[in-house]
């Protein structure tokens, strides 16, 4: 421990991705028993939990937007980064400083004793830690992967908001949309409400809440959106909201993520009250690195699943790009990367592959590989994202688009080089 007193950030995230030799070890017996040390059950401030598939991130953070803008102290925390780790953990949309989050691990480490934390159960309890410590208010947390056995569970959620389900994760959470609605309900708790904003949800986020008698608010039966010319509209629970302003972040997609977050904060109440001015204010303020974020003529999208890579899709046929779209793509081994080529093969002119390091990075042959199988033969094949997009750089022309997507990985290889 008296080496580590004197560690700095990249030396805790190096130490702990080997202290627990598996990536992902589900349960939170471990974690638990860390978080009981720490006194971090106890005494949370009013919680909203966000899980599901895809709009996990846009919606917990628009949340968390609202909940500042109507003049609460609020923490939120997401993941995976970006660029930076202390993206991860926000206090009142700040960053908090590698500082802070050293300082958190040494407290952590200071009561861990044997128990073999994983590097994503060490940032979750460092993120409770830090929030307890700077006296939040209210606190948005987004589950890292499924939702019953992850280490954000170990709160329970004043409001738990489900966004989509898709097939993600299938080797960790079940074959299917049921199997995986289930473990994201977990989530949910007795007598407290939950939000779904996936408009054909699996049966069983349904039977979950009915078996916990938690109120489940359903997207286009309890509550609903539309869009109009410049502005949308929101009903449901508290009054009806006209003429909003869009969300910062562009794509039909996040009228869907909008609305739900709008009736998960709302569910907050009597605990929290939000008034109608603070959901306006944060709209149009919602910005998200990845997340269709464009830099001149590159954009950038962290989709990595079939459903993800299809909205995508979507959002760029509705742009009407004027000149070609050159997409630039790097995926994990297990991802759907035939889907997701195939959603993206109809709005794309040539694609770009480039290889991810890893044990489950796929390289650029692998990848050129199974593209081909998709029916799409690669433009270019490169070792590294990095050149896959030099590559389209050196042939897209003055209107052309340059899209960047596949992980999280992918777009952060890109992003570090690009400046807004």
């Amino acid at each position: 421990m008296s080496t580590q007193a004197h560690w700095q950030l990249d030396d805790w995230l190096r130490w702990q991705e080997r202290l627990n030799p598996r990536e992902i070890e589900l349960g939170l017996a471990r974690v638990g028993d860390v978080a009981r040390r720490l006194q971090l059950h106890v005494g949370h401030p009013p919680t909203l939990t966000v899980a599901g598939t895809n709009g996990k991130g846009s919606s917990a953070t628009l949340a968390a937007g609202i909940l500042r803008e109507a003049g609460y102290r609020t923490g939120l925390y997401t993941s995976p980064h970006l660029l930076h780790y202390r993206e991860r953990v926000a206090i009142d949309g700040v960053p908090v400083r590698d500082e802070a989050l050293c300082r958190a691990f040494r407290a952590i480490e200071s009561v861990r004793g044997e128990t073999r934390l994983t590097y994503f159960e060490f940032g979750t309890l460092a993120a409770l830690w830090l929030f307890r410590e700077a006296g939040v208010q209210a606190q948005v947390l987004e589950v890292g992967l499924g939702g019953r056995l992850d280490a954000v569970n170990l709160v329970d959620a004043d409001v738990a908001l489900i966004t989509s389900i898709g097939l993600d994760h299938t080797d960790w959470l079940g074959p299917d949309r049921d199997s995986i609605g289930r473990e994201k309900a977990g989530v949910l708790r007795a007598g407290r409400p939950a939000v779904c904003a996936d408009p054909d949800p699996p049966a069983s986020i349904a039977a979950q809440a009915l078996a916990l008698g938690a109120p489940l608010l359903q997207v286009g039966r309890d509550f609903r959106f539309e869009a109009g010319e410049g502005a949308w509209h929101w009903q449901g629970p508290g009054g009806d909201l006209r003429n909003l302003p869009l969300p910062g972040l562009r794509g039909a997609m996040q009228l869907a993520n909008a609305a739900g977050a709008i009736a998960a904060v709302r569910a907050l109440r009597p605990k929290l009250t939000v008034n109608d001015a603070a959901i306006r204010r944060a709209l149009p303020k919602l910005q998200l690195p990845g997340r269709y974020q464009r830099i001149g003529k590159t954009l950038l999208d962290v989709a990595h699943n079939a459903e993800a890579a299809q909205v995508l899709a979507d959002n760029l046929r509705a742009e009407r790009v004027a000149g070609d779209i050159l997409l630039v793509l790097g995926m994990f081994a297990d991802k759907p990367v035939e889907s997701v080529v195939r959603a993206l093969s109809g709005v794309s002119r040539k694609i770009f592959v480039g290889g991810l390091p890893g044990p489950r990075g796929l390289d650029g042959a692998q990848l050129a590989d199974r593209a081909s199988r998709a029916g799409r033969v690669p433009d270019a094949v490169s070792s590294d994202v990095a050149g896959a997009y030099a590559q389209a750089r050196a042939q897209a022309q003055a209107e052309d688009l340059i899209v960047v997507t596949g992980s999280f990985m992918t777009v952060a290889a890109v992003a570090a080089d690009l400046h807004e």
